[in-house]
């Protein structure tokens, strides 16, 4: 693929979305101020058209490296769930890795906002989570592992404050693998102008990033010697898997709030724990002081007639993840 001058829409017209998905969006912008003085010091544009043209070439055995990190983590849990092995199709995932992540490579070497890419591959995410999730939605742990993997990989490859930079591009594909993003925007889109439940989330997405990290930063002064699979809590690869979680409990919250049903919970959200936290040696007693957090958390950033929206979803998400159910 040639960098220099390319285009991430390949011909289609943009499509408008729902006004959530811009407001998620204007999250990376209001994260990304931060980094103004960072960006600034980056090399040349040539630099950058130099490693997205690297680590294009290396995507192929990248992914190779990844599906095989992704397998030996959870083949045993695929057996152990009962999960067709036919669902998981190791070319077609390998395909959508390669395309995805080309096109985060090409808004990274054209210098685009990692916002703009977020909005640009939102409905190719979501078509990805859809085809691969149809028949059984566990089958999303699987590939979103391997997509993880392989971004994780990729950023191995380079240093510095290129390597910063690139990461947060590789977030945003994280981020719409492992949260129904386009679920949630189509929820939304389908809420009257003045729905309460709409408000609510309205009122509290734009400090989902800021909550996950203070409570990261909470647990992480509560459990200073904790080790998961990755490392210590205070580990930059596991601080970041970890405010991505606690993001991704947020989202998954916010959709059945926006669809007033607990499916995407039960079906998607509470499978992916069970599969993916014993392997990676993530505590359930973790999982129940985040869960606590954020009720405290939602009461401080939101509005008081917020609480009646999401309280009975955040009530059946605690019952869920109890110690009567997972000890």
């Amino acid at each position: 693929m040639t960098y220099v001058g390319a285009s991430l829409d390949d011909g289609h017209p943009d499509t408008e979305l729902p006004s959530l998905s811009e407001l998620w969006a204007k999250k990376y912008i209001a994260k990304l101020k931060d980094q103004d003085a960072l960006l600034k010091t980056l090399g040349e544009a040539k630099h950058r058209v130099d490693i997205a043209q690297k680590l294009t070439e290396l995507l192929r055995p990248i992914s190779a490296q990844a599906w095989h990190k992704t397998e030996s983590l959870l083949s045993d849990e695929i057996r152990r769930h009962n999960i067709s092995s036919e669902l998981i199709d190791p070319w077609a995932i390998s395909k959508d890795v390669h395309q995805v992540y080309e096109k985060a490579l090409l808004a990274y070497a054209n210098r685009l906002p990692p916002q703009r890419l977020s909005v640009a591959i939102a409905a190719d995410m979501g078509t990805i989570r859809q085809k691969h999730t149809v028949i059984d939605p566990r089958v999303i742990g699987f590939v979103s592992m391997q997509f993880h993997y392989c971004g994780q990989m990729l950023a191995s490859q380079v240093k510095g404050a290129e390597k910063t930079a690139l990461e947060s591009y590789f977030k945003v594909v994280d981020d719409h693998l492992y949260m129904p993003l386009h679920r949630a925007y189509e929820a939304a889109a389908n809420c009257t102008y003045d729905a309460p439940e709409l408000k609510a989330v309205h009122h509290l997405l734009p400090y989902s990033s800021q909550i996950a990290a203070d409570i990261v930063n909470m647990v992480n002064q509560l459990h200073p010697t904790y080790t998961s699979y990755t490392g210590h809590l205070s580990n930059q690869i596991v601080r970041t898997s970890s405010i991505r979680d606690v993001e991704m409990f947020q989202v998954y919250l916010w959709t059945c709030v926006l669809e007033q049903n607990i499916a995407a919970i039960q079906q998607e959200l509470f499978p992916l724990c069970v599969m993916l936290y014993p392997r990676l040696d993530v505590s359930w007693d973790l999982v129940r002081e985040m869960l606590h957090l954020l009720q405290k958390a939602f009461s401080k950033y939101g509005q008081p007639q917020d609480t009646e929206s999401y309280q009975p979803y955040h009530t059946s998400l605690c019952k869920m993840f109890s110690a009567e159910v997972l000890a």
